[in-house]
């Protein structure tokens, strides 16, 4: 029941210096740069992670954990994702979505295996529909599931700008972000419109007009996929500057490509000089990475990783950057958005989510929930279907 992480450099995400951070169940009890004194007959693990810094779990808002693809075919469809696939990687929270395939794949096969993920020891929320428009919800609309599926936290991952979508008109859009709005007003959920940013000419204009003649406030669309083209990067600033939130991927970027890689598009936000909490990082991880061909068919393809996440943490600190500043985009930026209290921090109260990095940036240890999944690099907790 209790854990005791002594001699830990601690990262809130801001700097806290060397603290030991006592967690009674599954949240953090007491933080504090003494030593704490503990009665002999209540059994304490002391863990002395000698100096290692200490972060929140990563939060990755945006992953097919039902498995995506299936744009070349039944055979292409990706399997769901493990347990261990996101704890190896530091994530301790997840969104989970639907993309292309909102046919086969359903709302409803997500929230339960987003429940499953909740049973094994994960944190896990959903966005309701997919692609297509109208959406496919659990209960017939966005802002009946957002009050009645406790887990539904917004809609997404609707399609626009992409060959793939419903080709969505101005008005079908805006009334999936009220639906989004109201539903989160009544709920206290985040009540966001995560949209799949497709590389087509128009863009950003749909959400751009939305601003222009609409009530709609803009932290109810967060755009993602921002940087698979730089142009899109460009438009997607300038949302940002009027107050959306906007979403990186960490997938990979070849030299020379139309794009930018998470990292590349994080030095840029950061160069804009835009608030710091408007800009935040998933892994797309289990979807498929498609290249098409001039007639729209797959070409070649790979799947996301939920690792790439922690895999960009690393490259921006070989490149100098301090670990506060890199941390907010994949943990507390998160958690304010998407309205996850207890997420993305560590403090008092907060849910127990840690993760240990050793000198070099590589993940020691994760704790989610007060639960070891991962301890001095080894996994320790599986899912029920996982061999060891």
């Amino acid at each position: 029941m209790f854990t005791l992480l002594e001699n830990a450099q601690v990262f809130a995400p801001e700097p806290l210096g060397t603290r030991h951070v006592l967690v009674a169940g599954a949240r953090i009890a007491w933080i504090g740069a003494e030593k704490l004194v503990w009665p002999r007959e209540v059994p304490l693990e002391r863990v002395d992670v000698a100096g290692m810094r200490v972060i929140p779990g990563l939060i990755d808002g945006h992953a097919h954990i039902t498995g995506g693809g299936g744009e070349s075919g039944a055979s292409s469809k990706v399997p769901p994702l493990a347990l261990s696939r996101f704890t190896t990687a530091g994530v301790t929270s997840v969104v989970g979505l639907l993309g292309t395939d909102d046919t086969t794949r359903t709302t409803s096969e997500l929230v339960t295996k987003a429940r499953g993920l909740r049973d094994e020891g994960l944190s896990a929320w959903c966005w309701t529909g997919g692609y297509h428009v109208p959406p496919t919800t659990f209960s017939g609309s966005v802002r009946s599931d957002l009050a009645h599926v406790d887990l539904v936290i917004g809609a997404g991952e609707i399609a626009v700008s992409d060959h793939r979508s419903s080709q969505p008109t101005f008005d079908e859009l805006v009334r999936l972000a009220s639906e989004c709005h109201v539903g989160g007003l009544m709920t206290g959920k985040a009540g966001v419109l995560h949209l799949h940013m497709g590389d087509g000419k128009r863009g950003l204009e749909l959400v751009r007009r939305a601003l222009d003649e609409t009530e709609l406030p803009p932290r109810v669309f967060h755009p993602t996929h921002v940087n698979r083209k730089k142009r899109l990067f460009d438009e997607a600033l300038e949302l940002a500057r009027r107050g959306a939130t906007i979403d990186v991927t960490a997938y990979p970027v070849a030299k020379g490509e139309d794009a930018w890689s998470a990292a590349d598009a994080l030095v840029a936000y950061w160069a804009s000089g835009l608030a710091p909490e408007r800009i935040t990082v998933s892994s797309d991880g289990g979807g498929c990475l498609p290249t098409f061909d001039a007639d729209g068919r797959v070409a070649r393809m790979d799947v996301g990783t939920p690792a790439a996440l922690l895999a960009t943490v690393r490259e921006l600190l070989e490149r100098g950057y301090v670990l506060d500043r890199v941390l907010p985009a994949f943990t507390s930026n998160v958690a304010r958005l998407l309205r996850l209290p207890g997420k993305g921090r560590i403090e008092l109260g907060a849910d127990a989510d840690l993760v240990v990095l050793d000198a070099a940036g590589a993940l020691r240890s994760v704790m989610a929930l007060g639960a070891w999944h991962v301890r001095d690099g080894t996994v320790v907790r599986r899912g029920m279907f996982e061999r060891s």
